[in-house]
């Protein structure tokens, strides 16, 4: 089976941002916020150091027979926009690439200008969560509010796919009724929401709804940390599976796409065991698998 991983960061270095301030690297993987909290194995042991490469991605793709991968961005590593243009210039046949910026830059017009018009990306992905996305370091902002309407229309303009972190269930970023109000808006435009909505085994209920609502002709989800987010839990990720087989019944599988969100699915996981919970399942027929591994990616990012 063909395989497309749909959520994957690079990291140069970790220069992130989030609710505790600037993230830094303190050594043997680890980050510590300006607010002192630690991030124990930010960058898991197995990459050996403090940044994921290109090279390193491609070895645990091919490891997996995952043939490309979608580079993602975000406040949590900081963005890695010209690390992506990099890697995606060198291996335009395995990856697709994603950028980043913060709508509040005085200058935004002119980044905007450099990444899609002059570097060429296709797709723009927003964090906006209240941990280490947009609403974490800004304050609450409604995502049908002039902010994010006019990152909607500029991507709507210029034909780019919109890739959306609306950080966990229950925060104040997870704004569900607002982001259906912005993509009836905007039927032209390609959404795709990540981590399937993120909620934990205690809100079947507003999983059920933040999809029935999203459940529109343009908007996709994709997969990424859905076993972390359901846990805790064990390989083969039973939590994960029946939130999976939610997803089907209310969005339909070809609205799915496999992703990783690597390299922090590695901390705890093996990358074969992402794969397989869903490879070795029935909730999805082989047909339905193949649009969740590769087709619907295929068609979406490349």
């Amino acid at each position: 089976m063909k395989i497309i991983d749909s959520h994957v960061h690079l990291v140069q270095y970790i220069a992130g941002t989030g609710a505790g301030g600037e993230l830094r690297s303190c050594g043997n993987g680890d980050a510590v916020y300006a607010s002192g909290e630690i991030v124990p194995q930010m960058i898991p042991a197995q990459f050996g150091g403090e940044q994921v490469t290109a090279e390193q991605v491609l070895a645990i793709m091919d490891e997996n027979q995952v043939e490309k991968a979608v580079l993602l961005q975000g406040n949590y590593y900081g963005f890695q926009n010209l690390y992506t243009y990099d890697a995606v210039k060198r291996y335009p046949d395995r990856f697709a690439g994603a950028a980043s910026y913060d709508p509040f830059s005085r200058k935004k017009d002119q980044i905007c200008r450099h990444l899609f018009e002059e570097l060429g990306f296709k797709i723009v992905k927003f964090e906006v969560s209240t941990g280490s996305g947009l609403m974490s370091n800004h304050h609450t902002l409604p995502l049908d509010g002039d902010i994010m309407e006019e990152a909607y229309s500029y991507a709507d303009e210029k034909g780019l796919v919109f890739v959306i972190d609306i950080g966990k269930c229950g925060s104040e970023s997870w704004q569900v009724e607002a982001l259906r109000r912005s993509v009836l808006g905007h039927p032209g435009l390609k959404f795709v929401v990540c981590h399937l909505l993120a909620a934990s085994m205690a809100q079947e209920e507003e999983l059920k709804r933040g999809l029935g609502l999203l459940s529109l002709p343009n908007v996709w989800f994709d997969l990424a940390s859905v076993p972390h987010n359901c846990g805790p839990d064990q390989y083969p990720y039973e939590n994960a599976r029946s939130y999976l087989k939610l997803g089907k019944e209310i969005v339909g599988a070809d609205r799915m796409m496999f992703g990783t969100d690597l390299p922090s699915a590695l901390k705890k996981e093996t990358y074969e065991n992402y794969v397989n919970y869903i490879a070795k399942s029935d909730v999805f027929t082989e047909k339905e698998k193949q649009m969740v591994f590769y087709d619907t990616a295929d068609k979406l990012f490349f």
